[in-house]
């Protein structure tokens, strides 16, 4: 049987997908729905031989199963607003809250749809289909092979409820994101106080084969062009660790820097040098 699979928003990550998928594809981005953006989108469904679709309902119809790749802040609303029919799947790759996607969950199952918590572990770019996925819930066991059967490559199911692989991916990106935010902090005052190589040499001697100047450039590259998103990511961390108690003073640090940089809207430019002058300018 030819599967036939709904993308819910057509951007890095289902562009990165789609080359990949054994199945016939169809496609709705909100950018559709706005003049300024509707032609750029239309142009993207055409490179990648996708069938263009003015609603998600449109996508929807006849899909076996959606991938909801969405923004975080559009996680929720997807999943509750999407016309699904029973028996359709939902795998929700979004990085977002393990409450946000229990709320999801709710909504889809409610409709007779089925639900799957799928955290995306690394970046998309340039594993495509071979990036790590965890999937959990209780059709997970259907779900991964339902995805390995599309063509993704690395799939592991994770034991426990909706929530428990988003709660893996969010408290992993404290980590991650945060590593980006305290390198933009640390390599732009060492930029502005002219003690850029000094500081950079004594973290490589504290830190051997570390190479961090090689580290700050790939960190603000990440956090030019993905700031936006990735700072809507940590507000789901936030709200992952404050329903924890645990403190999130530092994610929301995170998603402040992620934010100002993002919010620039300036290329990424080739070099360290060239970014840092580009970000303080």
């Amino acid at each position: 049987m030819v599967e036939r699979v709904a993308l819910i928003g057509f951007g890095e990550a289902a562009q990165a997908f789609a080359p990949g998928l054994r199945a016939v594809l169809s496609a709705y981005d909100r950018k559709t729905d706005d003049p300024a953006t509707r032609a750029a989108k239309y142009a993207d469904y055409a490179r990648f031989d996708v069938a263009p679709c003015d609603t998600a309902g449109a996508a929807l119809d006849g899909a076996n199963a959606a991938l909801s790749l969405v923004t975080a802040d559009q996680a929720h609303d997807a999943a509750t607003t999407a016309p699904l029919s029973a028996g359709q799947f939902w795998f929700d790759m979004n990085s977002v809250a393990p409450g946000t996607k229990r709320a999801a969950a709710a909504a889809v199952e409610a409709r007779g749809a089925l639900y799957v918590d799928v955290a995306v572990m690394a970046p998309v770019d340039p594993k495509r289909t071979a990036v790590p996925l965890l999937v959990c819930g209780p059709h997970a066991a259907r779900g991964a092979a339902l995805l390995r059967a599309l063509g993704f490559g690395d799939v592991t199911q994770v034991d426990g409820a909706v929530g428990t692989a988003s709660a893996i991916k969010m408290i992993r990106s404290v980590m991650i994101k945060g590593i980006e935010a305290l390198s933009a902090e640390c390599v732009l005052a060492a930029e502005a106080a002219g003690v850029r190589e000094a500081v950079i040499a004594s973290l490589d001697a504290s830190w051997p084969g570390a190479d961090w100047g090689r580290r700050f450039d790939y960190n603000l590259d990440r956090m030019i062009v993905h700031g936006r998103r990735r700072a809507a990511e940590m507000d789901e961390v936030v709200a992952t660790l404050d329903a924890l108690g645990t403190g999130s003073a530092m994610s929301r640090g995170t998603a402040l820097r992620q934010q100002a940089i993002g919010a620039l809207g300036i290329a990424a430019p080739e070099g360290l040098d060239a970014k840092t002058k580009a970000i303080r300018a």
